[in-house]
């Protein structure tokens, strides 16, 4: 799986004019399952998105994780993450999982921070979303569990 994690002090998610998710502080993780992902792989990655140590700690250093402050996830699924832009100028999209696969473990990531006890809020997958975020920081992580 992939992720693409950033640090904010607020995003949303609209589709047609309507808000779906919403978070102050915390992270908005843009997700994407490739082919021959597994819940196993989802499950490791939400734990260590969890504990990752991104956030600002008295001092002004970057020692706390979600589970540390309590802040909250927006989890978006984007399977563009899987472009392959080696050839030509249209990226491929080939390796992203099938939409079936794909949706199956995007909840099951969203489920397993929910279990970790991270504040969950979700885009829809599949949909034409409009995400609005204040990057804080900035801060922007890229995680592959190929990596």
């Amino acid at each position: 799986m992939r992720a693409l994690i950033q640090r904010v002090s607020e995003a949303r998610v609209d589709i047609a004019g309507e808000t779906v998710g919403q978070i102050g502080a915390g992270v908005m993780i843009l997700i994407c399952a490739m082919q021959g992902d597994t819940p196993e792989m989802a499950d490791k990655l939400a734990a260590k998105i969890s504990k990752m140590r991104i956030f600002p700690d008295a001092e002004g250093k970057m020692n706390l994780s979600l589970m540390d402050t309590h802040k909250a996830a927006l989890v978006v699924s984007q399977f563009t993450l899987s472009a392959d832009t080696r050839r030509g100028n249209r990226p491929g999209f080939s390796t992203a999982a099938a939409p079936a696969d794909g949706d199956a473990l995007y909840q099951h990531f969203s489920q397993a921070l929910r279990d970790l006890g991270v504040q969950v809020e979700n885009g829809r997958f599949g949909a034409d979303m409009q995400v609005h975020l204040c990057n804080d920081g900035p801060v922007t992580i890229w995680v592959d569990t190929e990596a």
